[in-house]
Parts: structure tokens; C-alpha cells; sequence
């Protein structure tokens, strides 16, 4: 995938394709849900600023770790959408040979280290993931994403004061979308902010929109600086929002209003950067249709892909469970 330092008009029409194609995506793979070719799905609609402003700096090399609720994060670090729908439909040629589904994609030659089901536990790991960086003495840096519902486990804490204490490479990336599935974000985090408790822990915290892929872009630039300089780890906090439930069939509308869903998706983060190319000179309407066709086309694609594509044969049940050491 590329790699982009600055914000100029490769790194905007990047961030706006990659945004647009999570987006079709997740529709498309809610259809699949729809249609009982898979389960558990979390949509990550509305929050597709925040990985992509991120990884549009991160190369191969880079990791990153996901949540229970990581398509976006998938997409933006250059993960196969074929293999990945395929993963979805628990198929064999997917991401994970379908053995891990929508809540568990890895790709470790993009660097995406696995998304993960229990709430905060990839925290720790990419936290060893950094160390084992400096260790080895590259500039590699992990980026780890959670939802303000993980902000409050104890394994954000010890991991962010041994981050500081050591200058480990890492940021640790809170997508606060308000809601850990129906908890309102005010009731469960005290102090009223996740950036704060970085202060105890001698690193930044920074509060950014979410919903600007360029102000993403802008606080990770500095973040992922000081980690390849050794100045040690960043806790962002990016609020976004999601616009449809925690899962699949649950209404959003049970725990909050259509007005607050209303505010939310008027500042979209597509709509804004369309807003942005156009504004900016940066791109013509034109474009962004052929952008948009082209990611429609992508996903549909995918779908075909995945729906072709043959189940595990049953005798790959016991494979995958061990490792083989000589």
C-alpha cells in the first residue's frame, strides 16, 4: 500500500477512495448478513475516517490490531476486500482459511496483526509488538485500535505505563463512538474525556474529530513521529460515531435519539472530505462517481469472489491448532 508523509492530493483522493470502499463494504457485507451467509457482523459505518487519516502513513511494515469491530481497520492497511469477504463467508480462500470470520482477519503481510473479539485484549499484545520493534531496532511502529468501552480495562493501563516507561513505538488509538454497545459513553467513563489518563502515564493525549480524515491524518503525523524517533507512545482519542447498532439486527433508536443520530451523520466523514476535494480544487464530481463506481465494482467482485468460492474441507478442522517447532 502506499505511503503518504504530507497532505496533498494523492493522500486526500487516497484517504477518500479507501473511505468509500469500507463504506460499500460494510453495506455490502450487511446484505450478506441479510441473506444468513454470515453472523455477528459490526458495522463499522461512520467511523472510516479514523483508521484511514492513520494508516495512510503506515507502510507493510507498520502493524496494526484491531477490535471486534475492524473491517475499516482491514481495508486502510491494505487487506485483500476478496480474501476478506471471503473470511466473512467462512470460506476457504479467505484471509484465514474461514476459520476466523468477520471478528478475527489477520493478514501479516500487511501488517495487520488480527482483529479480535474479547474487548481491550489486542491492547497488551501490540504493546509486545512494539517492544519486540525496539528490540530489534527498527523504525517499525504498532498502532493499536479499541472503542471507548475498552478505555476503562485494566489492560489499557498497565499497557500504557509500560509503553511510557520503556518509549515503546506505539499508539494506542481510542475510537470513542459514545456508545460501548448500548452504555452511553458519559455514564461508563469517568473524568469525561480518554485523553486525559494519558497524563498519568507521561505520554500525549490527544482529542481529535474523528470525523475528519485530514485532522486523523494531522495527530497521527506527530504521533507516528515521535514513536519512529524513540520519544516513545501517543494516546489519541477520535470521536466518531457509528451509525448503525452494535450488531446486527439491534436498534440504535433503542438507546438514543434520531436527533443525535441526525447531527452525526450531517458531518460525515465522506460527505466532509467530498466537501474538501471539491472545495479544494482537488478533484471534479466526475472523479468522485468514477471513485465511487470503482469501489462498487471492487466489492461487488469480492462478493462474487467469496460466493464462488468453496468451504474449508472438513479434514482443515485440525489443522491450524498447533505450532510445528523442528
Amino acid at each position: 500500500m502506499p505511503t503518504y508523509s504530507e497532505i496533498n492530493k494523492d493522500s486526500l483522493l487516497w484517504m477518500y477512495e479507501t473511505m468509500v470502499t469500507i463504506r460499500r463494504f460494510e453495506e455490502q457485507s450487511k446484505r450478506e448478513a441479510d441473506a444468513g451467509k454470515l453472523r455477528g457482523i459490526h458495522s463499522s459505518i461512520g467511523q472510516e475516517a479514523v483508521p484511514t487519516g492513520i494508516c495512510a502513513q503506515l507502510s507493510d511494515d507498520d502493524f496494526v490490531l484491531g477490535t471486534h469491530r475492524s473491517h475499516h481497520h482491514c481495508i486502510a492497511k491494505g487487506v485483500d476486500i476478496k480474501e476478506m469477504m471471503a473470511e466473512l463467508l467462512g470460506k476457504a480462500t479467505g484471509t484465514n482459511k474461514g476459520k476466523g470470520g468477520t471478528m478475527h482477519i489477520a493478514d501479516i503481510k500487511k501488517g495487520m496483526l488480527g482483529a479480535n473479539g474479547v474487548v481491550g485484549s489486542n491492547i497488551p499484545v501490540a504493546t509486545g509488538v512494539a517492544l519486540s520493534a525496539k528490540v530489534r531496532g527498527t523504525d517499525q511502529v504498532s498502532v493499536v485500535f479499541f472503542g471507548d468501552g475498552a478505555s476503562s480495562q485494566g489492560s489499557l493501563h498497565e499497557a500504557m505505563n509500560l509503553a511510557s516507561i520503556w518509549k515503546l513505538p506505539v499508539l494506542f488509538v481510542c475510537e470513542n463512538n459514545r456508545y460501548a454497545e448500548s452504555t452511553p459513553f458519559e455514564y461508563a467513563v469517568a473524568g469525561g474525556s480518554v485523553a486525559n489518563r494519558a497524563a498519568g502515564y507521561a505520554m500525549p493525549g490527544v482529542e481529535v474529530d474523528g470525523q475528519s480524515a485530514v485532522e486523523m491524518f494531522e495527530v497521527a503525523r506527530e504521533a507516528i513521529a515521535r514513536a519512529r524517533a524513540g520519544d516513545g507512545p501517543t494516546l489519541i482519542e477520535a470521536h466518531t460515531y457509528r451509525y448503525n447498532g452494535h450488531m446486527g439486527a439491534d436498534d440504535p433508536l433503542g438507546y438514543r435519539t434520531q436527533e443525535e443520530q441526525d447531527y452525526y451523520e450531517a458531518r460525515d466523514c465522506i460527505k466532509r472530505m467530498e466537501e474538501h476535494l471539491l472545495d479544494g480544487g482537488y478533484a471534479t464530481e466526475s472523479d468522485l462517481k468514477a471513485i465511487d463506481e470503482r469501489a462498487l465494482a471492487a466489492v461487488a467482485e469480492a462478493a462474487k469472489f467469496a460466493d464462488e468460492s468453496p468451504f474449508p474441507d472438513p479434514s482443515e478442522l485440525t489443522t491450524d491448532v498447533y505450532v510445528s517447532y523442528p
